[in-house]
């Protein structure tokens, strides 16, 4: 008797599991609005076989940075675009007009693994009492706004997740879990002409190549570091300065690209070695993120870039010309250093899976701060932006990796 009531109740149980699944897709289907992409179900919410898996996942023999993209309508997006609460115009590609979406349905493949499903609140909770800060450009402040997007729907009451703007620091706090995800407007590492956030299109760039205390006072006491620095460094022409910017004896000298660059890196390292609590701060460089700038790259006629681009380059290791892999070796040989210095570093190579993905670059469709001219809206291709990425994007996949790594090797 007793076995034959245990089969009774297992039958129970599993009636009971379909019956509610019956009515969650029931009003999925009837108060959805047709488009998959709103039916943001989380089967490892429910529990299950879906979190079981999460929970053992291994880095062993994973290179999640080695893949492909698979088109994927059934779970990608992670998130809408109108429904971030904090999305910035300079992503909102849908908003300023593009009409095709498939750039939102890719999903990032590594050959010898799966990447972990995201949950929000496992992140949170990772997070809980402590403060991770971006520190860098736009192209930080882009994957910056693209995990407050992923984690915007698992926060339900608006009032416990807010952003705040200081200057050249953009707090956002999850209060609920005394938790801060920040950004900080740093685009060259150290102090230069260009580190106001609103004002800091200028021609010519100087830096104070020493001098980074300024900026570091201000995620100093941060438990995750990420740091971004690789596009503002492409200008052919920037100058040096030791002493300060109104010293009339100051000493100017002008020097190649990747000499300057493994000096601001070296200054950086200098004072992360210094003054970094190594048992608290886990640290996380972003390498390049690539742009398609060059439509003959990948076949398309010269002159012509990433604009009205609709599908991945599918050419498994495409390499674009472009993309200077001296800086590349020039942070990887900075970070190997600080890991062997005892500091908890890691690199995050998304270059290579990003440089497949010239199809979703915003071009013409966001805000754009300098209005374009009247030659530029007859030449579209003149003023496209084939530099940031639009969101729901490639950013979501830098923070799923980011995700991987907070949530099972800290």
């Amino acid at each position: 008797m007793e076995k034959l009531q245990r089969l009774i109740d297992g039958y129970h149980s599993c009636v009971g599991f379909m019956v509610i699944m019956g009515v969650i897709m029931g009003v999925v289907y009837f108060c959805g609005d047709g488009n998959y992409s709103g039916m943001l179900l989380r089967f490892d919410e429910i529990g299950g076989e879906g979190e079981k898996m999460a929970e053992e996942f291994s880095f062993e023999g994973c290179d999640l940075f080695n893949g492909s993209w698979v088109y994927d309508n059934k779970s990608r997006p992670l998130y809408k675009e109108k429904e971030c609460s904090f999305m910035a115009d300079d992503y909102s590609c849908h908003k300023f007009g593009r009409k095709d979406f498939n750039y939102q349905f890719w999903r990032w493949q590594p050959h010898a693994c799966d990447l972990p499903r995201f949950n929000g609140t496992a992140l949170l909770e990772k997070l809980r009492n402590k403060r991770m800060v971006f520190v860098g450009d736009s192209l930080g402040k882009n994957h910056w706004v693209s995990l407050l997007c992923l984690i915007d729907s698992w926060i339900a009451e608006p009032s416990h997740k807010v952003a705040e703007w200081h200057g050249s620091l953009i707090t956002f706090r999850a209060s609920e879990y005394n938790a801060s995800i920040d950004f900080y407007w740093e685009p060259l590492l150290v102090e230069s002409n260009c580190d106001d956030p609103v004002k800091h299109r200028v021609h010519d760039r100087i830096m104070k190549i020493e001098s980074i205390e300024k900026h570091a006072k201000n995620w100093i006491d941060a438990d995750i570091l990420v740091f971004d620095s690789y596009t503002w460094w492409l200008e052919p022409n920037m100058t040096l300065l030791w002493g300060s910017f109104e010293n009339p004896n100051r000493t100017i000298i002008e020097s190649g690209r990747v000499r300057r660059y493994e000096m601001a890196l070296k200054t950086w390292s200098n004072w992360l070695d210094l003054h970094l609590n190594r048992s608290k701060t886990r640290i996380f460089f972003i390498s390049l993120s690539p742009d398609h700038k060059e439509g003959g790259d990948w076949g398309k006629a010269m002159g012509e870039n990433c604009y009205n681009e609709t599908e991945p380059i599918m050419e498994q290791g495409y390499w674009a010309k472009g993309t200077d892999t001296d800086l590349m070796r020039t942070a990887q040989s900075v970070v190997q250093d600080l890991e062997k210095k005892g500091l908890n570093i890691q690199l995050l190579n998304i270059t290579q899976l990003a440089q497949y993905r010239k199809d979703a670059h915003p071009t013409i469709y966001k805000r754009h701060w300098v209005p374009p001219t009247e030659q530029e809206l007859a030449h579209p291709i003149w003023f496209a932006d084939c530099i940031h990425w639009c969101l729901p994007g490639v950013p979501d996949v830098w923070n799923e990796i980011l995700y991987s790594y907070i949530r099972y090797k800290i």
